[in-house]
């Protein structure tokens, strides 16, 4: 079916690089396969190499990045924010601002969004945006659903504004929040509500990561077939316009949801099996792989799109 193409502003803005990084302990749950950080290592470590990455591939140096934000779920410490101890690695001794964004799963998707407008607009030029989170700090072992889901990685991306002549651009961003899925992934304890100095044994379950997977696969399959609907007739753009899908790698669940979203078996990237769930840096992690293995190609128009804790759901459709 023919679908007449709204007027889109697009923000002419590209990926000019790409980096990741994966905890160095290999773990095996059956034909599922994860990565959690090894003795010594820290997520400051898998960020740092997935920084220095993508400003290779970008073929820039630090100096040249106009600012820094951390799309991440978790915070590293309390404070400073995690983008400041970034900073401290890879920046120490320049001034470049640095800053945090933070939708948990979806944080990337929200930075890429933002930024692009902020590119688009000229108050920045050069962005990098890193991604990752070590979720088996908080994973409770008597939660097999949860514990043998996550993997622990990081992924960036130097966003940029894209030269006169070329394709590249943000086309379409929308986020929505569904807040009656709020407690369904959640750590209560451990900040404001319920601080560090509170935990005891009888209440220690409340430090670790707890996720209804049934209940939020009951609220996904409610509310995001309209969601993505809805964005797509927005954006004036067809299903089969898009060359590739690169959905957050949420649960084992993906293979069955993205059909009822219209997507079938070999239009989206499916790596659950290989890395799990690796939070904020799903969606870049792999759209990097998909890249340095030519999945993806300058021109093609992809669709990014994923879910957060909230429930939080981010789309976004660029030109690569």
């Amino acid at each position: 079916m023919k679908t007449l193409r709204k007027e889109i502003t697009e923000r002419k803005v590209k990926i000019a690089g790409m980096g990741r990084a994966i905890g160095g302990r290999k773990l095996q749950f059956k034909n599922q396969i994860r990565y959690r950080l090894m003795s010594g290592e820290s997520l400051l470590d898998l960020a740092e190499a997935a920084a220095r990455q993508a400003l290779e591939a970008a073929s820039m140096g630090i100096e040249d990045i106009d600012i820094i934000v951390c799309a991440m779920a978790t915070p590293l410490q309390a404070i400073p924010c995690n983008a400041a101890l970034v900073h401290e690695r890879i920046a120490k001794g320049l001034d470049i601002p640095a800053m945090d964004i933070n939708t948990t799963c979806t944080s990337f998707l929200s930075a890429v969004d933002i930024f692009s407008s902020l590119v688009d607009n000229g108050r920045y030029e050069r962005v990098l945006i890193l991604s990752g989170d070590t979720a088996s700090a908080a994973l409770n072992p008597r939660q097999p659903e949860s514990y043998e889901l996550f993997s622990d990685g990081a992924a960036a991306c130097v966003l940029v504004r894209a030269d006169k002549g070329e394709n590249s651009a943000v086309l379409y961003g929308r986020q929505k929040t569904w807040s009656e899925g709020a407690h369904d992934t959640e750590i209560r304890g451990g900040c404001g509500l319920m601080t560090a100095f509170c935990m005891n044994e009888e209440n220690r379950e409340d430090y670790y990561f707890d996720m209804k997977g049934h209940r939020i696969l009951k609220l996904c399959a409610r509310k995001l077939p309209d969601f993505v609907d809805q964005c797509l007739e927005e954006a004036g753009m067809t299903r089969e316009e898009i060359r590739l899908v690169v959905p957050h790698q949420a649960s084992r669940a993906l293979e069955m949801i993205m059909p009822r979203l219209g997507f079938a078996e070999g239009t989206y990237i499916d790596r659950v099996a290989q890395y799990g769930n690796l939070v904020s840096a799903s969606v870049p992690f792999v759209l990097c792989k998909a890249i340095e293995e030519e999945k993806v190609k300058r021109g093609d128009m992809i669709l990014l799109m994923g879910t957060a804790a909230g429930l939080t759901v981010n789309l976004l459709l660029m030109r690569y």
